[in-house]
């Protein structure tokens, strides 16, 4: 899964996204209707669209990025999503916000549409939302998901 997604897997992303809006926000939780962070939308998608997790997170505190100072969120997503410039992140694709200068980035959502999102926003719930100007500057990174493999054909009889 190296190829980055289609447009219409990008939409399917988008569209899959949507199905967690109003989920209920819970740290480290990932469980469609019931709670999510921002980290365990991503992961929900991501299940649902190649069937499994790409990897279970270890714990984490809410301060994690600042403690550990390493991009821990960036490197997971480098492992399994296709790097692209913030500028070309296209509707489906993943963006990672750096709060301040210097410290890893900690936050991400998905770009649903030109300036708008879907993330879980800390002590509400799953929401899509506009990106006001001061998160737009603090994107420090965009993603897209690989294009899912085609499942393998029937074998036929002998």
């Amino acid at each position: 899964m190296t190829e980055a997604a289609s447009a219409d897997t990008r939409a399917r992303v988008v569209a899959l996204a949507r199905t967690w809006l109003g989920t209920p926000y819970h740290h480290q939780a990932s469980v469609r209707g019931a709670g999510a962070d921002c980290l365990g939308l991503l992961r929900g998608v991501y299940a649902a669209l190649y069937g499994a997790e790409p990897e279970a997170p270890p714990p984490y505190t809410p301060s994690w990025a600042e403690d550990r100072g390493a991009e821990t969120l960036r490197d997971a997503a480098a492992r399994h999503l296709v790097p692209l410039a913030p500028a070309a992140a296209e509707p489906g694709d993943v963006l990672l916000f750096r709060w301040r200068d210097r410290l890893p980035a900690k936050h991400c959502g998905i770009l649903v549409a030109p300036s708008v999102m879907i993330h879980a926003y800390d002590g509400h719930a799953v929401v899509e939302t506009w990106i006001p100007p001061g998160w737009a500057r603090r994107i420090a990174y965009a993603f897209r998901f690989p294009e899912p493999l085609p499942e393998p054909l029937p074998e036929s009889p002998r």
